[in-house]
């Protein structure tokens, strides 16, 4: 059994759950079927397992290097990314029409998550990548896409999104970097970027940067932002590489995890390099002037769901590790036994199953969220029914930010868990399971922190056309309650659904925004859990009947989340229906 990713789960999860076989008969996948699925995971698990799994440990170890000059990575980083590129991952998602396989965001989330519990440091080139070639197909000119689109998905060039900036941080609103317009339809970029993952290095032909920046005269705020194209070298007519650009490291960041993908501080226009003969780094408009940042959530929504996901497959193998070393770990004797009494597995303690049952519900309750989410982009992508294709958009937007940060919070926790369970070997760098902790920190930080989750959650999805989204998300849990009438489980959902939406009401009709936004966390963290116990039931309605460990194993995580992480949500709730004004009365010279 391998203790990267759960294949039968994610099989359990697409066929038995979320029928992945009725997208086969819609015209835009029509060319697929569970043999290609099959056939999908069964590549992902060798390829992940062969070539991203054996360096994982070595890129923590002997993290990126800068000479002032040149990146340089672990060396197996760039054969991994060779071999998952020749093996059509990066083009699987695209439109045919751009040279991809069309496959559906679900079946393409299930293969990633082996390679993001393999080696996530190694995935991050890959999944910026795709991520950039995405946006370009959406916002990008025919030529931008022939240029560099296709480079990309070859495996030739790799891409980043360069938003950040040292003085602005999240927020994107006070970026400063120029872009002044040049008579031949270009720009010259001027400016320094901070935290730019994969923002340099050597392992392709080019980086495509997709950058935020400023024009001369554009209206303050989120409103004057646009987005441009910034090669790290120029590319000719021809396609082939051509000039450097003047886009150079003033630095690289030395992070806690997640070592293996670079953090970078890049500097544009400082006239390092002089294509044309002069200072300024050449860029190209992407889609609309003043447009940039609804252009770039293209990316940074589908980079949310992906670091989701990411912090699943990260919860997901040191659950996997925890179990097996718990399994073959003997230590202590079960309550009551004599001293002569053998020594029992780790496992047959309660306390040591209490921390594994936990978390087995965290990281396959996440890996539920992920692919339900990931099912509605394949529904806005092939539904021919417009009001369903509205409705799943609505249901997208409201899961986005919960997709993203729940599975940071909990499966982070379950990592914590981990370690737990090994005690004081777990703690060592013997095992992988406090590598996994460190590389998941990051991912309640990065694409949004979980505060802008909550307050993205709560200032926008949900209070957005009247509620409109939620009252969706609603009616789904009320359908899978219905199905369950008569169980506890469906009596407790829609009792806490009940008073979430109550809850929400108040909230919503507060005077101030930062009063309603005061605790948007604890917003997003009750909905979080009612959203994740909702799917929970629906796989336990799923698994109903069918004997088997693995089916008990649902049957058990079930009840362990209902029993005791859906009650966690009362109080969340009473806090928010409290109006309590602690942390907007307090003086911050208090702190």
């Amino acid at each position: 059994m391998s203790q990267i990713m759960s294949r039968a789960d994610l099989q359990f999860l697409l066929f038995d759950w979320l029928g992945t076989d009725s997208l086969f008969e819609r015209p835009r996948y029509a060319d697929h079927s569970r043999d290609t699925v099959e056939d999908l995971l069964g590549l992902a698990e060798q390829i992940a397992t062969g070539s991203f799994a054996p360096h994982n440990r070595k890129a923590d170890l002997e993290e990126p290097r800068f000479d002032g000059e040149k990146v340089e990575l672990v060396p197996e980083a760039a054969p991994a990314l060779r071999a998952f590129a020749d093996a059509g991952f990066l083009a699987a998602p695209l439109d045919e029409a751009v040279g991809g396989m069309q496959l559906p965001t679900s079946v393409f989330n299930a293969a990633m998550a082996w390679f993001h519990a393999a080696n996530v440091g190694t995935t991050g080139y890959a999944l910026l990548t795709m991520a950039n070639a995405n946006l370009l197909t959406v916002h990008g000119t025919p030529e931008q896409v022939e240029r560099y689109v296709r480079p990309m998905i070859e495996g030739r060039f790799f891409g980043t999104m360069a938003l950040s900036e040292p003085h602005a941080g999240s927020n994107l609103a006070d970026i400063t970097t120029r872009a002044e317009p040049q008579d031949d339809g270009t720009y010259r970029l001027f400016g320094r970027k901070m935290w730019i993952s994969g923002g340099d290095h050597e392992m392709g032909e080019n980086i495509v940067h997709l950058v935020l920046a400023r024009t001369p005269g554009a209206p303050a705020g989120t409103k004057g932002v646009s987005l441009f194209l910034v090669p790290k070298y120029l590319v000719d007519d021809d396609g082939s590489v051509g000039e450097r650009n003047d886009v150079v490291l003033a630095g690289i960041n030395h992070k806690m995890g997640f070592r293996g993908t670079v953090n970078t501080a890049p500097v544009l226009g400082d006239g390092a390099f002089t294509p044309g003969g002069r200072p300024g780094a050449v860029g190209y408009l992407v889609g609309e002037l003043n447009r940039g940042l609804p252009a770039m959530f293209t990316m940074m929504n589908e980079a949310r769901i992906g670091v989701g996901l990411g912090a699943t497959a990260l919860g997901y193998t040191g659950y996997l590790k925890s179990l097996a070393y718990a399994r073959d770990r003997l230590q202590g004797r079960p309550a009551g036994a004599t001293p002569d009494t053998p020594q029992v597995p780790l496992v047959d303690h309660p306390d040591v199953r209490r921390m594994l049952l936990a978390q087995k519900s965290y990281v396959e309750g996440a890996l539920a969220l992920n692919l339900y989410c990931a099912r509605l982009v394949d529904d806005i992508a092939s539904l021919a029914d417009p009001e369903e294709t509205r409705a799943a958009e609505k249901l997208l937007g409201v899961l986005t930010p919960i997709a993203k940060s729940w599975p940071s919070q909990w499966c982070l926790t379950a990592n914590d868990l981990a370690i737990q369970v090994l005690g004081g070997a777990g703690y060592t760098r013997d095992f992988d399971v406090e590598q996994h902790y460190r590389d998941n920190r990051l991912n309640p930080i990065h694409e949004g922190t979980h505060g802008i989750q909550g307050q993205d959650l709560l200032g926008r999805k949900v209070l957005l056309d009247g509620g409109a989204g939620l009252g969706l998300l609603a009616e789904r849990i009320r359908a899978t309650t219905a199905r369950a009438a008569g169980h506890d489980y469906a009596t407790q959902l829609d009792a806490i659904l009940d008073r979430l939406l109550e809850v929400t009401a108040q909230v919503a009709g507060r005077g101030t925004p930062a009063e309603v936004l005061a605790d948007a966390t604890a917003y997003l963290e009750a909905t979080g859990h009612v959203v994740v116990a909702w799917l929970w039931l629906e796989l336990w309605l799923v698994a109903e009947g069918r004997e088997g460990a693995f089916h008990d194993g649902k049957r058990a995580a079930t009840a362990y989340f209902f029993g005791r992480e859906l009650p966690k949500v009362g109080p969340m709730l009473d806090l928010l229906a409290s109006g309590d004004r602690t942390t907007l009365d307090l003086d911050p010279a208090c702190l």
